[in-house]
């Protein structure tokens, strides 16, 4: 069985390392925790993850939606959002991306699950 490749994009360290902790004890790999949106595309083009978890509301010059979108442009990495926006106009940013998931916060350990094997389910060019 393959060990999928996750790249965590979360600029809130206690969050980033709880879903570090949840992904590892179902076996996925983490390939890195980033918490901008620059290291997540030099994260994504070192380490080629089968997926990125990413913050929408990343501190920097490039926020979590700008740097999902360049990433799947260049390396078609599917992207799951998690954040803790409701509002439609972050909602409607975010799926104008076309994101595989977007998943609220907090996060609950069987919504990231779910989410990340239907997400690799339907991604089998990445596998």
């Amino acid at each position: 069985m393959k060990k999928y490749k996750i790249l965590i994009v979360e600029d809130e360290s206690i969050v980033a390392l709880d879903i570090k902790n949840i992904l590892e004890k179902l076996e996925y790999t983490i390939c890195g925790i980033t918490y901008t949106g620059e290291d997540a595309i030099n994260e994504t083009n070192k380490h080629r993850p089968d997926l990125v978890l990413m913050d929408i509301g990343l501190k920097g010059n490039i926020d979590g939606v700008a740097a999902a979108e360049k990433i799947f442009e260049e390396f078609q990495t599917p992207i799951i959002f998690l954040t803790g926006f409701t509002d439609d106009k972050t909602i409607q940013k975010a799926y104008k991306s076309h994101p595989f998931g977007y998943i609220i916060k907090p996060i609950a350990e069987e919504t990231l699950t779910t989410a990340i094997e239907k997400t690799l389910e339907k991604t089998p060019n990445k596998l």
